[in-house]
């Protein structure tokens, strides 16, 4: 299976738009997806499988600390390794960056990403209570890349 990982366009969004919430997940509409890309602090990408997208993640960028917004796959192509290649894309588009620190929230009941995220070095530094649809908690995380440069 040949995975393309590149930078995700408007035109890209209009692919998946009609999709976005069968296929992916109900997370943004249309309009917040696109002035999103449309912001020079947002960068974003999309995993292609033949042409088709697949899946797809991003970042928000505040001077040297980057906040990751979604990394989302394809439901019927979940657990296949395309979202540990979006999150190794995303974090080496910040050590280009020279980010420092990339956070996240991950709600508390996705065990599938939060054992991702620590399988490449997140850690948990907090919880939100009820921030998803005032039910669910978010455990947030980060990886701090300013220790590592300590070692």
């Amino acid at each position: 299976m040949k995975i393309e990982i590149n930078k995700m366009s408007v035109s890209d969004l209009d692919l998946i738009a009609e999709k976005l919430y069968e296929e992916f997940d109900d997370l943004w509409n249309y309009n917040v997806f696109k002035s999103e890309l449309e912001s020079e602090n947002s960068k974003y990408i999309v995993a292609k499988q033949n042409d088709e997208i697949i899946g797809y993640a991003g970042i928000w960028i505040a001077i040297d600390i980057a906040h990751i917004t979604n990394i989302v796959v394809k439901k019927d192509m979940r657990r296949t390794g395309i979202g540990s290649l979006l999150l190794q894309e995303l974090i080496n588009m910040c050590k280009e960056l020279k980010i420092l620190e990339i956070t996240l929230e991950v709600n508390e009941h996705n065990s599938n990403a939060i054992s991702l995220y620590k399988k490449f070095g997140f850690e948990q530094v907090g919880l939100r209570k009820k921030y998803y649809r005032n039910q669910d908690n978010a455990i947030i995380m980060t990886i701090d890349f300013k220790r590592d440069k300590a070692v």
